[in-house]
């Protein structure tokens, strides 16, 4: 499933005798769903992250504290987040159509950040999305505007 915020995703369980096994919502340093994250841990959700680079939105590949923390590993802002990610038991699939990329994202296994680094990122959450605002109408009436043609 995606989407699904605290009180819709309580409301499914409440509702239903199957809890998801995954939720896949915006997840990024800008995004980090902290209270939505708590509820999923109560009931064991494994939270996925779309979108887990912000689209390059806010600096993300540019941020002087994702750079600063990776230039101590010698990894990219992206490896950072991503190891972030991992550390933090958030299942991501990052999309990239360049193979350099793609080979860096896989690149996230040889070096574990320190819990000052942690904080550091914990530190850049927005409290809000970036990309989809979800209990927007506004945004609501927007999705169901797109049309697609054949």
């Amino acid at each position: 499933m995606c989407n699904f915020l605290p009180d819709r995703l309580i409301d499914l369980i409440l509702s239903h005798d199957v809890v998801p096994a995954v939720n896949q919502v915006e997840l990024h340093p800008f995004c980090q769903q902290r209270s939505l994250r708590q509820v999923m841990e109560a009931y064991r959700i494994a939270p996925m992250a779309w979108a887990p680079f912000a689209e390059g939105q806010h600096g993300l590949f540019t941020d002087p504290v994702l750079t600063a923390i990776g230039r101590t590993y010698g990894k990219s802002p992206a490896q950072v987040v991503l190891r972030w990610l991992q550390q933090k038991q958030i299942v991501a699939i990052p999309k990239s159509v360049h193979a350099e990329r793609i080979q860096q994202n896989f690149e996230v296994d040889d070096f574990a950040l320190s819990p000052a680094d942690m904080v550091q990122i914990d530190a850049l959450d927005l409290g809000h999305s970036l990309i989809l605002d979800v209990p927007s109408l506004n945004e609501v009436y927007r999705l169901h505007g797109i049309r697609f043609e054949p």
